[in-house]
């Protein structure tokens, strides 16, 4: 952990890309925070989005925007991308995210813009990504469910997070930090666990 630690501080003096590997409940989202609230990018927007909670077609208009009348009900809708100007977009469990959608997101990575669904028109955009999956790189890699070309794009900066079974000192930590967050908005006054 002190590895990966380190790595995201190097990270956050850089605008490159991050790719974050770790299993559930590790930390991911809290190193990316960490990283951004780092990074020169720190008075700007933060902007999470797990990839794993909606289907292809409301992540695409959700991610790059809509214009009225693209589609049956649409409006003119800026995406995450664009409320993520100048800042950071966390793209939590990349992996899930489906093909056609990764070659879009490859596309604004490379050239830098998005256009909305159904729109014409590009629209600049400077967001630093940071990806988590909760697979192995590789093994997702293999099984076809992250492109190549996306996958070198994301990995310029690496961090791989252990699984907590393997940091048995941290779950001390967070049970302490986790009882005094609870007690705090339950109004209790637990002093500790078995």
């Amino acid at each position: 952990i002190k590895k990966a630690l380190e790595i995201s501080k190097k990270a956050s003096k850089s605008d490159a890309t991050v790719l974050i590997y770790g299993e559930t409940g590790t930390g991911k989202e809290l190193i990316s925070q960490s990283i951004h609230y780092d990074s020169k990018r720190r008075d700007q927007p933060f902007i999470a989005q797990n990839c794993a909670a909606l289907p292809e077609s409301l992540l695409e208009g959700i991610l790059f925007g809509t214009v009225k009348g693209g589609f049956t009900g649409a409006v003119d809708r800026p995406g995450l991308f664009e409320q993520a100007n100048k800042g950071t977009m966390l793209l939590d469990e990349i992996n899930s995210m489906p093909l056609q959608l990764q070659a879009k997101l490859l596309r604004v990575l490379q050239e830098g813009y998005v256009r909305r669904v159904g729109g014409t028109k590009d629209i600049p955009v400077d967001v630093r990504v940071i990806a988590t999956t909760n697979e192995n790189p590789m093994d997702i890699l293999s099984e076809g469910k992250l492109r190549k070309d996306l996958y070198y794009r994301l990995n310029v900066i690496y961090i791989q997070i252990p699984p907590l079974r393997q940091r048995g000192n941290d779950i001390i930590l967070l049970a302490d930090k986790f009882i005094e967050k609870y007690n705090k908005k339950l109004g209790k006054s637990i002093k500790y666990i078995s």
